[in-house]
């Protein structure tokens, strides 16, 4: 029998300096509701400027994941993902490098019809509460 391989280690870069992606009332918390437990939800008005929360590259813009409407992922580092769902429009495209605080979509409406954005963080995969990243407000 071949030896068992090592598990590989997944890298532990630390977090980007994140800021809030949007101005608005968190309604749903992380883990609030079945479904959207992956993020969390903040409320706003329909072409309201959604802003990159940090600096990195787009890895997926479009509408092909169900649930999220117009999504938008962007990669901060090998550790840390950021994701932008219920957009209106895109303003950025898959492969482009994006700052901090630079506009990349505009606020569309989440199922209930509402203006809203759905905003994750994910580390090494895993969806992680944003709040424990975002700046205190």
């Amino acid at each position: 029998r071949p030896a068992p391989r090592p598990l590989t280690m997944l890298p532990a870069l630390p977090p980007p300096p994140w800021d809030w992606p949007v101005k608005g009332r968190v309604s749903v918390d992380f883990g609030g509701k079945p479904g959207t437990g992956t993020g969390i939800l903040i409320d706003g008005k329909s072409g309201q400027p959604i802003r990159a929360a940090a600096s990195g590259r787009v890895v997926y813009a479009g509408s092909g994941l169900i649930g999220y409407g117009q999504l938008i992922i962007v990669k901060h580092n090998d550790t840390y993902l950021s994701a932008y769902g219920y957009n209106e429009s895109l303003l950025v495209k898959e492969g482009e490098s994006i700052k901090k605080g630079q506009r990349i979509a505009t606020m569309g409406e989440g199922p209930e019809r509402k203006a809203r954005l759905h905003f994750e963080i994910r580390r090494n995969g895993k969806p992680v509460n944003p709040r424990q990243y975002l700046p205190a407000r």
